[in-house]
């Protein structure tokens, strides 16, 4: 089951449906520019949201890394994997984020 969207988030797309629609057409255009597979373009798009310290990101990120199949174990190896680059906090934090969406599955 898919979470629903964030009330500012959507009342922001809904007031200026332009900018949503440029938005959506710029993301995937970037998502169709390279090499790179669904699963491997969503890995990256998490560990981004989670490098930049974006909870609401981090949660939608981890929603849609699960609905291509990717593990549960792998996310959170993700979430790891951030202790020698950003440090204990941020991996802690990481955790923390990525486990509010897979323990609520």
């Amino acid at each position: 089951m898919t979470e629903p969207l964030p009330e500012t988030f959507t009342r922001l797309r809904a007031a200026y449906p332009e900018v949503a629609s440029a938005y959506d057409a710029l993301g995937d255009a970037a998502h169709q520019a390279g090499p790179l597979s669904d699963r491997e373009r969503q890995l990256i798009k998490l560990a981004l949201a989670v490098s930049a310290g974006l909870e609401g990101a981090t949660h939608a990120h981890t929603r849609r890394a699960v609905e291509l199949g990717i593990s549960a174990d792998e996310i959170r190896h993700l979430a790891l994997l951030c202790i020698t680059t950003l440090g204990f906090p941020a991996a802690a934090r990481a955790y923390t984020w990525v486990n509010d969406v897979l323990e609520s599955k």
